[in-house]
C-alpha cells in the first residue's frame, strides 16, 4: 500500500485530508510541528503514522518524506509572512522533489492565478509556479472561501450580539467551502492521481450572498442574525491582506463553478452552507468571550 504524507496535518485542511484518507482505509503520514497535540493523537488512534516536520528545517522534512509516494502540501503565511510562506513552500517542494514523491497536491487559493494582487493569493501562485518547476507530477486545488472562518474570530464576535458584520454588500455573492470538503477533494485526487495530473482546480460547495449568509446563520443559531457591512477601511486596520482580498470579493468576484464540481464529483458529498451551519455547536461557540470583538 502506497504512503500519503500530509502536511499541516493538525490544522484544518490537513486534518481534513488525513481523516478523510484515512476513512478510504488508505496508509498516511501525518507530518507536524507538534506530534503531541490533541489532534495529532487524535489522528493516531485513526491509524496515522505521525512525524514531525518544520518548513524551516529541510532535515525534518527529508527524514518525513522519506519513502513516500505522495504528498499533501499546504503553507500559510498567517503567523508569518507571505515572503516566509514563498520559502517554506520552496523549501517542501524542494525536500519533496529529492524524496522522489510520485505527485504532489498542492492546496491554493480559488483565483489565485489570476494576477489579483492580494499578498496571500500572490504567494500561493508563486508557490504553484515553482511546483510545476519541480517536475514532479502534480495537482493544484484551489478553494473558495473557508466556511469554517465563520465560527472564530471577528466573525463569531459579531454573531454574539447577533450581527454577521461581514466587508461585503448583502447582495454580494461568494463561493463558499469547509475544509471537510477541501479534504474529501484532495482525497479524491490522491486515491485517483492520474485523472487530475497536471490539473488546477477551483472548488466551492456553495454560493450565497452575505444576506443568505446571514439568514443561514440566523436558522443556525436560532438568533436574529442581520447582516452589517464593515467598511473596508476599518479592515485595513486590522489587515492589508485582507482587506484586498474583500476588495477583491466585493468586486472582481470569487465566482467557482460549484453545479459543475457537484455533477463532476457526487463523491466528495459537498456541503451547501445551511449543511455546515447546522452542524456547529454553536450554544458553545456563542459562549461570551472575554477579549471582546475585533471588527465589530
Amino acid at each position: 500500500m502506497s504512503t500519503i504524507a500530509v502536511t499541516g496535518a493538525t490544522g484544518a485542511q490537513g486534518g481534513a485530508t488525513a481523516r478523510a484518507l484515512l476513512a478510504a482505509g488508505l496508509r498516511v503520514r501525518a507530518l507536524t510541528r507538534t506530534p503531541a497535540a490533541p489532534a495529532a493523537e487524535a489522528l493516531r488512534r485513526l491509524g496515522a503514522d505521525v512525524r514531525y516536520a518544520d518548513f524551516d528545517d529541510r532535515h525534518s522534512l527529508d527524514a518525513a518524506l522519506a519513502g513516500a509516494d505522495s504528498l499533501f502540501a499546504v503553507t500559510t503565511p498567517f503567523g508569518t509572512d507571505t515572503a516566509t510562506e514563498v520559502r517554506q513552500g520552496g523549501t517542501l517542494l524542494d525536500a519533496a522533489a529529492a524524496a522522489r514523491v510520485g505527485h504532489i497536491v498542492f492546496t491554493s487559493a480559488a483565483h489565485a492565478d489570476r494576477g489579483t494582487g492580494i499578498p496571500h493569493y500572490d504567494s500561493k501562485d508563486e508557490i504553484e509556479r515553482r511546483l510545476r518547476a519541480t517536475g514532479v507530477p502534480w495537482t493544484v486545488i484551489a478553494p473558495a472561501a473557508f466556511m469554517d472562518n465563520f465560527a472564530s474570530g471577528w466573525t463569531l464576535e459579531g454573531l454574539r450580539e447577533n450581527t454577521f458584520a461581514w466587508p461585503m454588500p448583502a447582495d454580494r455573492p461568494l463561493t463558499l467551502i469547509p475544509a471537510d470538503d477541501i479534504g474529501a477533494f484532495a482525497a479524491l485526487i490522491l486515491r485517483h492521481r492520474s485523472a487530475f495530473t497536471g490539473r488546477r482546480v477551483d472548488i466551492a460547495s456553495d454560493e450565497l450572498t452575505a444576506g443568505q449568509i446571514a439568514a443561514a446563520l440566523s436558522a443556525a443559531t436560532g438568533r436574529p442574525v442581520t447582516h452589517r457591512e464593515v467598511p473596508l477601511s476599518h479592515v485595513r486596520t486590522h489587515s492589508d491582506d485582507l482587506a484586498e482580498m474583500f476588495s477583491y470579493f466585493a468586486t472582481t468576484g470569487l465566482d467557482v463553478d460549484v453545479t459543475g464540481l457537484r455533477r463532476a464529483h457526487p463523491e466528495v458529498g459537498w456541503h451547501t452552507f445551511a449543511d455546515w451551519a447546522a452542524a456547529q455547536d454553536w450554544p458553545a461557540l456563542l459562549a461570551p468571550d472575554p477579549k471582546g470583538p475585533a471588527l465589530s
